[in-house]
């Protein structure tokens, strides 16, 4: 039953918004007070117009899959609805929704692990630019995705939500259930990794 009202309710906010309309400390406290009221529609219908491209882009550098990410993103805003009742507040709702974005991309990337060796960190191909310059970003690309592939799950994910999704380190801490100090070592490590990987600073 919750789970047809949420569907209904991502389905309205599809119809309505304009992607990344609302965003900011005032639509956070927006939405905080809905769920403080009970009112989980209208907080999934706001969550899905501020937030759902910005997840959806988290998910596509998860997966590198734009029909998976699309998937994903409903899946956790599914699931976010699902856990309004348990909002406390404890940090933003960003990093609510990011940690739930990235455990259920976990579950997808383990689930996907034997029949996808690469996970892809390119959001849009369709740049113009002459042959050269888009032969030599596809390189760029292809060297990150290989690199990004090689870190451990747990600096992946604290990487991707920390330059991807754009998250301060304390909102990565909270995504990832760490410390702030512990977020930023591990951020740190990944792209110490990756530069040594890639062979630039």
């Amino acid at each position: 039953m919750a789970g047809e009202e949420a569907k209904m309710a991502l389905g309205l906010a599809r119809a309505e918004a304009k992607p990344e309309e609302r965003s900011g400390a005032d639509e956070a406290r927006v939405i905080e007070g809905l769920i403080a009221e009970g009112n989980y529609r209208g907080a999934l219908e706001r969550c899905a117009r501020s937030y759902a491209a910005s997840i959806g882009r988290v998910c596509m550098a998860f997966t590198g899959s734009q029909a998976d990410s699309e998937e994903l993103v409903h899946e956790t805003l599914i699931a976010a609805y699902d856990a309004f009742p348990t909002y406390r507040a404890e940090g933003s709702v960003r990093a609510f929704l990011y940690g739930i974005a990235r455990r259920i991309c976990g579950r997808f990337a383990e689930t996907q692990a034997r029949q996808k060796a690469r996970l892809r960190l390119v959001h849009d191909t369709s740049r113009g630019g002459d042959v050269g310059e888009l032969a030599l970003e596809k390189e760029r690309a292809t060297q990150a995705r290989d690199a990004l592939s090689k870190l451990k799950p747990s600096e992946r994910e604290a990487l991707v939500l920390r330059y991807d999704a754009g998250l301060g380190f304390r909102e990565v801490a909270l995504a990832c259930g760490i410390d702030e100090a512990a977020a930023r070592k591990r951020v740190s490590r990944a792209l110490a990794k990756m530069r040594a990987e890639i062979g630039e600073e």
